[in-house]
Protein backbone atom coordinates (compact mmCIF):
# COMPACT_ATOMS: atom_id res chain seq x y z
CA UNK A 1 0.00 0.00 0.00
CA UNK A 2 1.39 3.49 -1.17
CA UNK A 3 2.09 6.48 1.37
CA UNK A 4 -1.39 8.10 -0.55
CA UNK A 5 -3.48 4.69 -0.27
CA UNK A 6 -2.78 4.73 3.98
CA UNK A 7 -3.77 8.57 3.72
CA UNK A 8 -7.40 7.80 2.87
CA UNK A 9 -7.98 3.84 4.04
CA UNK A 10 -11.04 3.65 5.79
CA UNK A 11 -9.24 3.90 9.28
CA UNK A 12 -7.69 7.10 8.75
CA UNK A 13 -11.10 8.56 7.29
CA UNK A 14 -12.76 7.12 10.68
CA UNK A 15 -9.94 8.24 12.85
CA UNK A 16 -10.27 11.68 11.18
CA UNK A 17 -14.22 11.71 11.24
CA UNK A 18 -14.32 10.54 14.80
CA UNK A 19 -11.56 13.29 15.76
CA UNK A 20 -13.57 15.90 14.17
CA UNK A 21 -16.71 15.22 16.01
CA UNK A 22 -14.73 15.03 19.28
CA UNK A 23 -16.04 11.55 19.74
CA UNK A 24 -13.77 9.14 21.71
CA UNK A 25 -10.64 8.15 19.59
CA UNK A 26 -10.97 5.16 17.69
CA UNK A 27 -7.48 3.61 18.90
CA UNK A 28 -6.38 3.29 22.80
CA UNK A 29 -8.03 6.25 24.92
CA UNK A 30 -8.71 6.90 28.58
CA UNK A 31 -10.51 9.21 30.58
CA UNK A 32 -9.56 11.97 33.06
CA UNK A 33 -11.76 14.15 35.15
CA UNK A 34 -11.06 17.56 33.65
CA UNK A 35 -14.19 20.21 35.15
CA UNK A 36 -15.11 19.86 38.83
CA UNK A 37 -18.96 20.09 39.43
CA UNK A 38 -18.69 23.58 40.49
CA UNK A 39 -17.21 24.90 37.38
CA UNK A 40 -19.60 23.02 34.97
CA UNK A 41 -22.51 24.44 36.74
CA UNK A 42 -20.78 27.91 36.93
CA UNK A 43 -20.26 27.80 33.41
CA UNK A 44 -23.62 26.84 31.84
CA UNK A 45 -25.18 29.38 34.29
CA UNK A 46 -22.63 31.85 32.96
CA UNK A 47 -24.03 31.23 29.26
CA UNK A 48 -27.32 31.55 29.85
CA UNK A 49 -26.96 35.00 31.74
CA UNK A 50 -24.32 36.20 28.86
CA UNK A 51 -26.69 35.20 26.41
CA UNK A 52 -29.88 37.19 28.22
CA UNK A 53 -27.58 39.93 29.16
CA UNK A 54 -26.31 40.89 25.82
CA UNK A 55 -29.80 40.56 23.75
CA UNK A 56 -31.65 42.69 26.37
CA UNK A 57 -28.97 45.44 26.70
CA UNK A 58 -29.35 45.54 22.89
CA UNK A 59 -32.94 46.35 23.17
CA UNK A 60 -31.93 48.88 26.29
CA UNK A 61 -29.14 50.65 23.79
CA UNK A 62 -32.01 50.56 21.28
CA UNK A 63 -33.47 53.12 23.31
CA UNK A 64 -30.72 55.75 22.67
CA UNK A 65 -28.43 54.05 20.04
CA UNK A 66 -25.42 56.11 20.35
CA UNK A 67 -22.37 56.45 22.45
CA UNK A 68 -20.47 58.83 23.62
CA UNK A 69 -17.47 59.80 25.80
CA UNK A 70 -17.27 61.96 29.43
CA UNK A 71 -20.59 62.45 31.64
CA UNK A 72 -22.60 64.35 29.14
CA UNK A 73 -23.89 63.13 25.83
CA UNK A 74 -22.77 65.33 23.06
CA UNK A 75 -25.26 64.70 20.36
CA UNK A 76 -23.61 66.34 17.73
CA UNK A 77 -20.37 64.22 18.08
CA UNK A 78 -21.18 60.44 19.08
CA UNK A 79 -18.26 57.99 19.51
CA UNK A 80 -20.71 55.49 17.78
CA UNK A 81 -24.16 55.97 16.27
CA UNK A 82 -26.77 53.77 14.87
CA UNK A 83 -29.59 55.59 12.83
CA UNK A 84 -31.68 56.16 10.15
CA UNK A 85 -32.66 58.39 6.99
CA UNK A 86 -36.24 58.92 5.72
CA UNK A 87 -37.66 60.58 2.78
CA UNK A 88 -39.85 63.23 2.69
CA UNK A 89 -43.02 60.66 3.27
CA UNK A 90 -41.46 59.72 6.97
CA UNK A 91 -40.41 56.41 5.61
CA UNK A 92 -37.05 55.07 6.56
CA UNK A 93 -35.06 54.48 3.43
CA UNK A 94 -31.84 52.91 4.67
CA UNK A 95 -29.73 52.41 8.13
CA UNK A 96 -26.31 54.23 8.87
CA UNK A 97 -23.77 53.36 11.16
CA UNK A 98 -21.53 56.13 12.61
CA UNK A 99 -18.24 55.70 14.13
CA UNK A 100 -15.92 59.13 14.53
CA UNK A 101 -17.85 61.14 12.26
CA UNK A 102 -17.71 58.42 9.35
CA UNK A 103 -21.01 56.83 8.25
CA UNK A 104 -21.37 53.31 6.59
CA UNK A 105 -24.42 51.83 5.07
CA UNK A 106 -25.58 49.00 7.20
CA UNK A 107 -29.39 49.01 6.30
CA UNK A 108 -31.13 45.41 7.33
CA UNK A 109 -28.59 45.13 10.26
CA UNK A 110 -28.02 48.19 11.86
CA UNK A 111 -29.66 51.20 11.90
CA UNK A 112 -32.53 50.15 10.01
CA UNK A 113 -34.12 46.41 9.55
CA UNK A 114 -37.48 44.86 9.18
CA UNK A 115 -39.99 44.11 11.17
CA UNK A 116 -43.53 42.95 10.17
CA UNK A 117 -42.48 43.36 6.70
CA UNK A 118 -41.59 47.57 6.89
CA UNK A 119 -38.36 48.72 7.27
CA UNK A 120 -38.07 50.62 10.44
CA UNK A 121 -35.29 52.83 12.44
CA UNK A 122 -34.02 50.67 15.01
CA UNK A 123 -30.36 50.20 16.57
CA UNK A 124 -29.73 46.66 16.65
CA UNK A 125 -32.60 44.29 14.59
CA UNK A 126 -35.58 42.41 16.86
CA UNK A 127 -34.08 39.00 16.37
CA UNK A 128 -30.66 40.17 18.32
CA UNK A 129 -32.94 41.91 20.99
CA UNK A 130 -35.01 40.65 24.29
CA UNK A 131 -37.97 40.89 23.93
CA UNK A 132 -38.27 41.65 20.61
CA UNK A 133 -40.20 44.83 19.88
CA UNK A 134 -39.01 48.39 21.58
CA UNK A 135 -39.87 47.05 25.21
CA UNK A 136 -37.47 49.28 27.54
CA UNK A 137 -39.26 48.76 30.54
CA UNK A 138 -39.43 44.59 30.15
CA UNK A 139 -36.18 44.60 29.18
CA UNK A 140 -34.58 46.82 31.64
CA UNK A 141 -36.63 43.86 34.48
CA UNK A 142 -34.42 41.28 32.45
CA UNK A 143 -31.22 42.75 32.13
CA UNK A 144 -31.52 43.46 36.22
CA UNK A 145 -32.46 40.30 37.13
CA UNK A 146 -29.66 38.22 34.90
CA UNK A 147 -27.18 40.57 36.32
CA UNK A 148 -28.04 39.58 39.66
CA UNK A 149 -27.89 35.85 38.80
CA UNK A 150 -24.53 36.33 36.99
CA UNK A 151 -23.19 38.97 40.18
CA UNK A 152 -24.09 35.54 42.54
CA UNK A 153 -23.27 33.18 40.50
CA UNK A 154 -19.59 34.82 40.02
CA UNK A 155 -19.41 35.15 44.04
CA UNK A 156 -19.63 31.62 44.32
CA UNK A 157 -17.80 30.38 41.48
CA UNK A 158 -14.59 32.79 42.76
CA UNK A 159 -15.50 31.22 46.44
CA UNK A 160 -15.11 27.84 45.75
CA UNK A 161 -12.86 28.80 42.94
CA UNK A 162 -10.13 30.07 45.57
CA UNK A 163 -11.20 27.09 48.53
CA UNK A 164 -10.52 24.43 45.70
CA UNK A 165 -7.17 26.09 44.20
CA UNK A 166 -8.90 25.57 41.12
CA UNK A 167 -7.91 29.20 40.03
CA UNK A 168 -4.19 28.93 41.13
CA UNK A 169 -4.05 25.39 39.39
CA UNK A 170 -5.52 25.73 36.56
CA UNK A 171 -6.29 29.26 34.98
CA UNK A 172 -3.43 31.91 36.12
CA UNK A 173 -0.83 31.13 33.95
CA UNK A 174 2.73 30.10 34.87
CA UNK A 175 6.03 31.94 34.13
CA UNK A 176 6.26 28.74 31.76
CA UNK A 177 2.93 29.35 30.32
CA UNK A 178 3.93 32.87 29.22
CA UNK A 179 7.08 31.56 27.84
CA UNK A 180 5.79 28.80 25.55
CA UNK A 181 2.39 31.67 24.71
CA UNK A 182 3.98 32.91 21.21
CA UNK A 183 3.92 29.09 20.01
CA UNK A 184 0.57 28.22 21.10
CA UNK A 185 -1.01 31.32 19.10
CA UNK A 186 0.92 29.51 16.03
CA UNK A 187 -0.15 25.94 17.14
CA UNK A 188 -3.89 27.54 17.13
CA UNK A 189 -3.41 30.11 13.76
CA UNK A 190 -2.55 26.40 12.10
CA UNK A 191 -5.77 24.64 14.38
CA UNK A 192 -3.36 22.28 15.59
CA UNK A 193 -4.95 21.15 19.17
CA UNK A 194 -2.93 19.37 22.41
CA UNK A 195 -3.12 15.68 22.68
CA UNK A 196 -2.26 13.16 24.94
CA UNK A 197 -1.19 14.06 28.68
CA UNK A 198 -1.11 17.76 27.39
CA UNK A 199 -4.84 18.21 26.83
CA UNK A 200 -5.26 17.21 30.88
CA UNK A 201 -5.36 20.75 31.68
CA UNK A 202 -5.37 24.16 29.70
CA UNK A 203 -2.37 25.66 28.16
CA UNK A 204 -0.94 29.00 28.21
CA UNK A 205 -3.02 30.58 25.88
CA UNK A 206 -6.57 29.52 27.54
CA UNK A 207 -5.16 30.26 30.61
CA UNK A 208 -4.72 33.48 29.88
CA UNK A 209 -7.95 34.31 27.81
CA UNK A 210 -10.09 32.94 30.84
CA UNK A 211 -8.16 34.97 33.55
CA UNK A 212 -8.73 38.10 31.07
CA UNK A 213 -12.23 37.21 30.67
CA UNK A 214 -12.47 36.55 34.47
CA UNK A 215 -10.51 38.96 36.41
CA UNK A 216 -10.84 41.53 33.95
CA UNK A 217 -13.92 41.87 31.75
CA UNK A 218 -16.14 40.53 34.41
CA UNK A 219 -15.35 42.65 37.44
CA UNK A 220 -15.47 45.71 34.41
CA UNK A 221 -18.95 45.15 33.01
CA UNK A 222 -20.42 45.13 36.65
CA UNK A 223 -18.57 47.83 38.01
CA UNK A 224 -19.66 49.90 34.70
CA UNK A 225 -23.16 48.89 34.42
CA UNK A 226 -23.38 50.00 38.66
CA UNK A 227 -21.74 53.38 37.57
CA UNK A 228 -24.42 54.16 34.78
CA UNK A 229 -27.25 53.41 37.82
CA UNK A 230 -28.09 57.09 39.16
CA UNK A 231 -28.79 55.71 42.76
CA UNK A 232 -25.41 53.79 42.99
CA UNK A 233 -23.48 56.82 41.85
CA UNK A 234 -25.61 58.61 45.02
CA UNK A 235 -23.68 56.06 47.08
CA UNK A 236 -20.33 55.80 45.73
CA UNK A 237 -19.41 59.04 43.99
CA UNK A 238 -15.87 57.85 43.05
CA UNK A 239 -17.62 55.02 40.40
CA UNK A 240 -18.44 57.86 37.62
CA UNK A 241 -15.11 59.97 38.39
CA UNK A 242 -12.89 56.64 38.15
CA UNK A 243 -14.64 56.25 34.64
CA UNK A 244 -14.87 59.72 33.56
CA UNK A 245 -18.63 60.39 33.78
CA UNK A 246 -21.50 58.24 33.17
CA UNK A 247 -21.45 57.76 29.06
CA UNK A 248 -17.80 56.70 29.52
CA UNK A 249 -19.28 54.34 32.10
CA UNK A 250 -21.58 53.45 28.89
CA UNK A 251 -19.21 52.95 26.42
CA UNK A 252 -17.20 51.20 28.24
CA UNK A 253 -19.94 48.59 28.89
CA UNK A 254 -20.86 48.12 25.47
CA UNK A 255 -17.44 47.62 24.80
CA UNK A 256 -17.25 44.97 27.20
CA UNK A 257 -20.32 43.42 26.31
CA UNK A 258 -18.91 43.05 22.77
CA UNK A 259 -15.48 41.79 24.04
CA UNK A 260 -17.59 38.75 25.54
CA UNK A 261 -19.40 37.94 22.51
CA UNK A 262 -16.04 38.03 20.47
CA UNK A 263 -14.65 35.43 23.16
CA UNK A 264 -18.07 33.65 22.86
CA UNK A 265 -17.51 33.39 19.06
CA UNK A 266 -13.91 32.28 19.24
CA UNK A 267 -14.59 29.64 22.69
CA UNK A 268 -17.23 28.00 20.13
CA UNK A 269 -15.12 28.03 17.19
CA UNK A 270 -11.84 26.22 19.58
CA UNK A 271 -14.96 23.89 20.55
CA UNK A 272 -15.60 22.78 17.68
CA UNK A 273 -12.21 22.70 16.27
CA UNK A 274 -11.24 20.72 18.83
CA UNK A 275 -13.23 17.96 19.63
CA UNK A 276 -17.22 18.76 20.05
CA UNK A 277 -18.70 16.04 21.57
CA UNK A 278 -15.48 15.44 24.02
CA UNK A 279 -15.48 19.00 24.97
CA UNK A 280 -18.89 19.41 25.92
CA UNK A 281 -18.96 15.70 27.59
CA UNK A 282 -16.60 16.96 29.89
CA UNK A 283 -18.35 20.11 30.24
CA UNK A 284 -21.21 18.39 31.13
CA UNK A 285 -20.20 15.06 33.21
CA UNK A 286 -16.15 16.30 33.53
CA UNK A 287 -15.02 13.53 31.63
CA UNK A 288 -12.80 14.37 29.19
CA UNK A 289 -11.19 11.36 26.54
CA UNK A 290 -7.67 11.86 25.75
CA UNK A 291 -5.81 9.52 23.30
CA UNK A 292 -2.73 6.96 24.58
CA UNK A 293 -2.20 5.05 27.06
CA UNK A 294 -2.65 6.68 30.78
CA UNK A 295 0.82 7.65 32.39
CA UNK A 296 0.78 5.85 36.04
CA UNK A 297 2.60 8.06 38.38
Amino acid sequence: MTIADQAVSPRNLTARLRAALGLAPAGPHYYVYRHKAFVRAGHWINALCLLVLLMSGLNIFNAHPALYWGNGSNFDHPALMLGAYQDEFGQVTRGVTEIGGKEFDTTGVLGASRYGGDLISRGFPAWATLPGPNWLALARQWHFAFAWILVINAFVFFVLGFRSRHFLKDLIPTRADIAHLGREILEHVRLRFPHGETARRYNGLQKLAYSVVIFVLGPLIVLTGLTMSPTMDSAFPLLPILFGGRQSARTVHFLCAFSFLGFFIIHIAMVVLSGTWNNLRSMITGWYAIQGQERRP
